[in-house]
């Protein structure tokens, strides 16, 4: 008797939320949200660690969080709907407001204007530094598909050439021929694998090609993504977490 009551009350319950959707959110546009990154936990990351108020429930280094719901992957199923790399620059930790000081297009000669400092760091004359970082803007598959940016930078860069390569060597037979398909043709699974140099040991991104994407509705929503963001109408709101790794990669 009560598993019928539960489901009447949620089939009533889903009636009227779709008769009255999107009442209440009439006035919130994109500047209004936040756009979750999906990033790797690392041994240093505030979510690891029990006694920090930025603690997770069951985080770990290796697993993939999102940045808004704190939801926790082990792997994601994405499709790849856009791509942008930028220059970001950067104060130091401790002098930093935790917003970028600013954020350079990837054909400005900012990075000519700059050296090498100790610490590694591309470093402009004011002191600020740049971190050379490649945006995947991602629909995540799922039974509820949202979209998210995968930020990925220093070592990882390596990785996001590779990705950007196999979606790059996808060919089609069409009725002209072959052709390259758009990106959000394709599902990818990212997962997480450990790496080393001669800094340290941390986890980094692990990228392999699952298939052509099947539902036509995840097609249209990742399609109508890439729109938004190549129009300039989705910004990443990049914060101090980036800044603030002290992972070697």
């Amino acid at each position: 008797m009560n598993q019928v009551a539960t489901k009447k009350e949620g089939a009533l319950a889903v009636n009227l939320f779709e008769a009255d959707a999107q009442q209440g959110a009439q006035n919130i546009s994109q500047e209004d949200l936040a756009l979750p990154f999906l990033k790797i936990l690392g041994q240093l990351s505030p979510e690891v660690n029990k006694r920090d108020g930025k603690y997770v429930e069951g985080a770990e280094p290796g697993k993939i969080i999102n940045t808004v719901t704190n939801q926790l992957y082990d792997s994601i199923n994405v499709v790849p709907c856009h791509y942008k790399r930028q220059y970001i620059e950067w104060q130091d930790r401790g002098t930093s407001s935790g917003a970028p000081v600013a954020i350079h297009e990837a054909d400005s000669d900012i990075i000519s204007q700059t050296t090498r400092g100790k610490d590694y760091k591309d470093r402009l004359p004011n002191g600020n530094y740049l971190d050379n970082t490649a945006s995947h803007f991602v629909l995540v598959v799922g039974d509820s598909p949202e979209t998210a940016l995968i930020s990925m930078k220093s070592t990882q860069l390596k990785v996001s050439r590779k990705w950007n390569s196999m979606m790059m060597g996808l060919k089609m037979q069409g009725k002209n021929g072959l052709f390259t398909p758009p990106t959000y043709s394709h599902i990818y699974k990212l997962s997480t694998v450990q790496m080393s140099n001669d800094k340290g040991t941390w986890f980094g991104w692990d990228v392999s090609k699952v298939g052509p994407v099947e539902d036509k509705s995840i097609y249209d929503m990742a399609k109508s993504f890439a729109t938004s963001v190549g129009k300039g109408e989705i910004q990443a709101k990049h914060g101090s977490e980036e800044a603030e790794s002290k992972q070697p990669y």
